[in-house]
């Protein structure tokens, strides 16, 4: 195998794993989206169960609250 074929064979190798990285990349963002609603939604459901509490008349609070 001459220089020429190991330097193809390296560059080849740059590009995929290049592609690999972009497409990683973007598996990252479309998850932390998806986290993010997480996040929202169990913030809501939080104020929710506080709010309930409190109109129970339960003087509990929620734990880390």
């Amino acid at each position: 195998m001459g220089v020429t074929d190991k330097v193809w064979d390296a560059l080849t190798t740059v590009i995929k794993m290049n592609d690999k990285v972009v497409s990683l990349a973007g598996t990252v963002k479309e998850q932390q989206v998806k986290i993010e609603g997480l996040t929202e939604r169990v913030i809501r459901l939080e104020a929710t169960l506080d709010l309930l509490m409190r109109a129970s008349g339960d003087k509990k609070k929620l734990p880390g609250l």
